[in-house]
């Protein structure tokens, strides 16, 4: 028997290993068992009917998916999983029901709001330094982080403008939106919070031919995602699930 009931992974990436890992890494940091945490795979097929009520809350990971792309670049599977972020978001903001979109999940939840996401402020696979708001500074998500923390990231588009129902909780020197939310409980990051320096460097190795770097790169984004200590942002997940299990 499950403690509360169970969270949700909303996963889009189609590479075992780094799919793995990434389902891996939130159950560590977020403190769950598998029991706790579904995951569904949502490149994989259609995603199926939710139950919110059955549910703690909704995490979202990355994935290869941008929502800037040309329509017409798009492919079936990217179309597909837009239109059923688009109808869960529905719900989820409606009810302000916990959710937690990492990095993939900033432009889902940023396309819903109708935030201006383009390709302006993408950032190389590194760690940034990213400060918080006034506003982040009094989320209850974020307590005990200090003002400034270095995160991983690695994106070719980013919101560069946030509609006025979004609040705005950090940023870095090199892109604007880090972190927002919408309501009380429903948020995104672009930095990663799921990830630590092992998971970063299995990330690179998985989309070296994903156009993130060029392929003459390789050593210099794992010396860029070595070069310091990332220890803060993974306590997101924790927090998330000690404020919305039920």
């Amino acid at each position: 028997m499950t403690r509360h009931k169970p969270f949700v992974l909303l996963a889009t990436r189609a590479e075992d290993l780094p799919a793995d890992e990434e389902y891996t890494s939130f159950l560590r940091f977020a403190g769950l068992e598998e029991r706790e945490l579904i995951r569904i795979r949502m490149e994989a097929g259609p995603l199926p009917p939710l139950d919110l009520d059955a549910l703690s809350g909704i995490f979202v990971g990355g994935g290869p998916f941008n929502a800037s792309d040309p329509a017409e670049k798009k492919s079936a599977v990217q179309r597909r999983v837009e239109a059923e972020f688009a109808r869960l978001l529905d719900e989820v903001v409606a009810r302000d029901f916990p959710f937690l979109g990492a990095c993939y999940g900033i432009g889902t939840l940023g396309s819903h709001q109708r935030a201006v996401i383009d390709r302006t402020y993408s950032e190389p696979i590194s760690v940034v330094p990213v400060t918080l708001t006034d506003a982040g500074e009094d989320d209850p998500l974020l307590a005990g982080f200090p003002r400034t923390f270095d995160a991983f990231v690695g994106h070719k588009e980013a919101v560069s403008v946030l509609p006025d129902s979004a609040v705005l909780l950090a940023s870095s020197p090199t892109c604007p939106v880090q972190m927002f939310r919408v309501g009380r409980n429903v948020y995104a990051t672009q930095f990663h919070p799921e990830l630590d320096l092992d998971g970063m460097q299995t990330r690179v190795h998985a989309y070296a031919d994903y156009g993130y770097f060029g392929a003459d790169e390789l050593d210099l984004t794992l010396a860029a995602v070595r070069r310091t200590p990332v220890i803060h942002p993974p306590r997101l997940l924790r927090t998330f699930v000690e404020r919305h299990a039920r």
